[in-house]
């Protein structure tokens, strides 16, 4: 399948001349790797909550300051390494010169739910035989997930499809249970479950591949 069209890459457009399109573009560019960059901090270099959020700040600050991602190639790796790269050496630097970025200064603060993140390190703990740039890997697919799972329920919301939605959600997501059981609970016939379950599957994986395209992945990196 084609990725789709509808979303430019956030990565081309962050490097916009037009100030609005390039701020809306790294915020898309936040909204998927904040999470990998604050799990990866906490793991590989076992910081605590506060200072995994300060790098985090710091580092999508800094990144957009000095236009960090400019220098991404894509005929040499995927944007998930370069990225991941720029943030090793940013904290490689502000370790070694000791003046990490401090809550509440003068540089714009990001919104970033790390009481969230933190309670998910919690339920769902690394593996110990599972490393930092694995666990990296595995977030960033779970932010995808999340952010095209929110999609899908603002685009049935909008166009009056809050049932497709629900039995998306029952079916894919929660225990598992049948067709017959969702026809009896939506009050529906079984074949209308089937045909509003592949609606929601097909968009769904059209919203996935769509914020996929627009951080320059590959579908092959959701395996």
């Amino acid at each position: 399948m084609r990725f789709p069209s509808t979303r430019r890459s956030a990565v081309l457009a962050a490097q916009s001349t037009d100030a609005t399109e390039r701020r809306q573009a790294f915020e898309a560019l936040v909204d998927a790797y904040w999470k990998p960059v604050y799990k990866f901090v906490r793991i590989k270099w076992h910081c605590d909550a506060d200072d995994a959020a300060d790098y985090t700040q710091g580092f999508f600050t800094r990144a957009m300051e000095k236009d960090f991602f400019r220098a991404y190639n894509p005929s040499k790796g995927s944007f998930r390494t370069f990225l991941r790269t720029c943030l090793e050496g940013y904290i490689a630097n502000e370790k070694k010169a000791a003046s990490r970025w401090k809550r509440g200064g003068d540089t714009t603060v990001l919104s970033l739910d790390y009481a969230t993140a933190e309670g998910e390190l919690r339920e769902h703990p690394p593996s110990p035989d599972t490393s930092p740039e694995e666990s990296f890997h595995r977030e960033w697919v779970r932010s995808l997930f999340a952010l095209a799972l929110d999609d899908l329920r603002q685009l049935c919301e909008t166009r009056g499809k809050r049932s497709e939605f629900e039995i998306f959600s029952r079916y894919d997501l929660d225990e598992p249970t049948s067709y017959s059981a969702l026809a009896q609970e939506f009050a529906i016939p079984v074949t209308t479950v089937t045909n509003r379950l592949a609606w929601s599957r097909r968009e769904f994986r059209k919203l996935l591949l769509d914020r996929l395209r627009s951080v320059d992945g590959r579908e092959s990196e959701l395996l």
